[in-house]
């Protein structure tokens, strides 16, 4: 443990040892893309669930790094009945990029490596970009609202993204991960937004609804996973120097309605109040439930 030494030198190390774990598995990673370049059919798909088996071990060894590092304290609950087999979609809040170590930490082995939407530029990234591909990251075009405006067409591209990914997917055990939010959470964002929850930015139910449809019926359940830091969250390199010092994470099941499997969300104005309002519903329990463990965390933290 090093968790003795000053935060800057703390960080410095853990960001090292990050970029060397990277470097450790995009190594096997990049041998299975060429692999998979190679490969068609259910051979191809057996290449995606060991790609996908080698994403899960690098996850597990950031975490392992992180527990060595620094001296967080983790509340975790909700993850215990998940099915290493199972086809989850993942909702979770979104303040901080930290979140998505945090779900590393969540979920571990207990679950299908979870796999999130990213922006089509993304692609380009050194060393994370193919491996992004190669695991069917969905890419999203994210369009402005003056480019669909000007060309309306625009406007179904990421829907149809989404099905394609969801699709390639097949029977293989999965997380999607989807930030309803959009975007990380900040009190100007809320404001401007004029959103009703205190601790939520407005929920954006289309991209759930097109997942969970493109996903279809094997869909073993939505998973609502809410994250409090009792502290504030913190960024990448306050988190590195070890100023995270408490998580708390709830993982709910959320059973969806049969029939939203099957409707018109884009061209059903009826149908698609239903899923806004079913949606609404739950973020707003979500916020509830924020509040609840902020102020507990507040009455247990030391005097």
């Amino acid at each position: 443990m090093l968790r003795f030494l000053p935060s800057p030198v703390c960080a410095t190390i853990m960001f090292l040892l990050f970029v060397l774990n990277l470097l450790v598995w995009a190594v096997p990673v990049y041998v299975m893309i060429l692999i998979k370049v190679l490969t068609r059919g259910g051979w191809r798909d057996r290449v995606s669930v060991i790609m996908s088996n080698l994403a899960q071990r690098w996850a597990r060894t950031n975490v392992l790094i992180g527990d060595w590092m620094l001296a967080t304290q983790w509340d975790i609950e909700g993850v215990e009945k998940l099915d290493l087999s199972g086809q989850y979609l993942v909702s979770a809040n979104h303040q901080t990029w930290n979140d998505i170590y945090v779900l590393m930490k969540t979920f571990g082995t207990d679950a299908p490596f979870f796999k999130f939407f990213i922006k089509k530029q993304l692609m380009w990234v050194p060393i994370l970009g193919p491996v992004w591909w190669a695991l069917d990251f969905p890419f999203m075009h994210r369009h402005s609202r003056e480019a669909i405006a000007a060309n309306p067409a625009l406007a179904t591209q990421d829907i149809e993204t989404t099905r394609r990914a969801c699709e390639r997917y097949g029977d293989q055990p999965v997380m999607i991960l989807n930030f309803l939010e959009g975007t990380r959470f900040t009190r100007a964002k809320h404001d401007a937004q004029g959103s009703p929850h205190h601790n939520l930015l407005r929920p954006k139910a289309g991209g759930l609804i097109f997942a969970l449809q493109a996903m279809g019926e094997k869909l073993s359940s939505i998973l609502d996973v809410t994250i409090v830091y009792p502290e504030g969250a913190c960024g990448f390199w306050q988190f590195f120097g070890g100023r995270m010092k408490r998580v708390v994470v709830r993982v709910r099941e959320i059973r969806v309605p049969s029939d939203f499997y099957h409707g018109d969300y884009a061209g059903d104005e009826a149908f698609r109040k239903r899923v806004q309002n079913w949606v609404s519903e739950f973020w707003s329990e979500k916020d509830q439930l924020i509040d609840s463990l902020r102020q507990q965390a507040r009455r247990e933290m030391p005097a």
